[in-house]
């Protein structure tokens, strides 16, 4: 059985150590400091009580979430987990006076891609890098 449910940040670095795509995993310590005094919220997806997914944001301003970090280990994908997750922070963000949510992914990613355009969210932004596939797309879906 699958749950979503906020969750530690130590859950979400066991997870990020399973994720084959991610050369050089978060470290604790550095999501930390990307999240102090920051209005964050970690969600983390279980299989009966095994911690196997998260999607990490936290707040650029009163009104704008920016949805950090996100990973299914490969075992548990194509369980819809990712879209849950989504669709969970985006009812959270609006129970909690948010009006809008960025990401930023990479042409790499192509099932987050797909996901986002899925979702209503609109290209805002696109950081060039040597290889095409690592370019940086920033997406912004409005709420409500």
């Amino acid at each position: 059985m699958y749950t979503i449910e906020i969750g530690q940040l130590e859950q979400m670095v066991q997870i990020e150590q399973a994720i084959p795509e991610f050369s050089s995993p978060k470290k604790l310590a550095d999501i930390k400091l990307r999240l102090a005094d920051k209005r964050h919220l970690l969600l983390i997806a279980y299989h009966n009580s095994e911690p196997i997914g998260y999607k990490l944001g936290y707040a650029l301003n009163d009104t704008t979430f920016y949805s950090w970090l996100g990973a299914v280990v490969p075992n548990h994908r194509g369980q819809g987990l990712a879209q849950k997750m989504l669709l969970q922070q985006e009812s959270w963000l609006q129970q909690h006076g948010f009006t809008a949510v960025q990401v930023k992914t990479m042409n790499r990613f192509r099932a987050m891609l797909a996901m986002l355009v899925k979702n209503n969210y609109a290209i805002i932004d696109l950081e060039k890098a040597p290889s095409f596939q690592d370019h940086k797309i920033r997406f912004e879906k409005l709420l409500g």
